[in-house]
């Protein structure tokens, strides 16, 4: 459950994400982290809520999910919590099989709004 101040986090992040080049896409967790200027503890999954908060907000507006431009250190997808709520939220596919080409698209529709 999230704490009302990591719910006050969620507009820091969209700020954050909005404001990066292009160039600098996607940032890790914890990259988003030290940019919001989070210590610890649980700076990791404070981002994590707050995206999440993001995640809900953009899928209600109909807009891409512009969480997805934060990525696991370990590679160049988000944590496993992503995907899970985006199939909570029916944006990706249930079989797990999909979510890297949903993530892929949905990352591309990111940057494409990011642009316009």
């Amino acid at each position: 459950m999230a704490s009302q101040a990591d719910a006050d986090l969620a507009p820091c992040l969209r700020e954050l994400l909005r404001g990066l080049p292009d160039e600098r896409l996607p940032i890790t967790y914890q990259q988003a982290a030290e940019a919001l200027g989070l210590v610890p503890p649980r700076t990791i999954q404070r981002v994590a809520l707050g995206l999440e908060a993001l995640m809900r907000e953009d899928v209600a507006a109909g807009r891409p999910m512009i969480a997805a431009l934060v990525v696991s250190r370990r590679g160049d997808l988000p944590r496993p919590g992503f995907f899970e709520l985006a199939v909570a939220l029916g944006r990706f596919p249930a079989d797990p099989a999909g979510h890297t080409a949903a993530y892929r698209q949905e990352l591309r529709q990111v940057l494409a709004e990011r642009a316009e």
